[in-house]
């Protein structure tokens, strides 16, 4: 057999494992539990919290301790 021939069979061989592989798995469409830094920081941002203050309340958000935290939806 020449090469260009064993080529092609070995493309065509590899597109077809390719065509038959599982496709990727969906995103988890699971909500999240616990609220998120970027969340957190937005918050201690619109209550104007500072050094000390801010850095204890966003621990205490990302603890799910905060008051006024985000709270996750309930599970339906």
């Amino acid at each position: 057999m020449n090469f260009p021939v064993v080529l092609c069979a070995l493309a065509l061989l590899g597109g077809a494992a390719a065509l038959a592989a599982e496709p990727p798995a969906a995103p988890s469409a699971t909500p999240v539990k616990h609220p998120t830094l970027k969340s957190c920081n937005r918050e201690a941002s619109a209550r104007q919290l500072a050094e000390k203050q801010r850095e204890q309340y966003v621990k205490d958000c990302l603890a799910g301790k905060a008051q006024g935290a985000p709270q996750p939806p309930a599970p339906r």
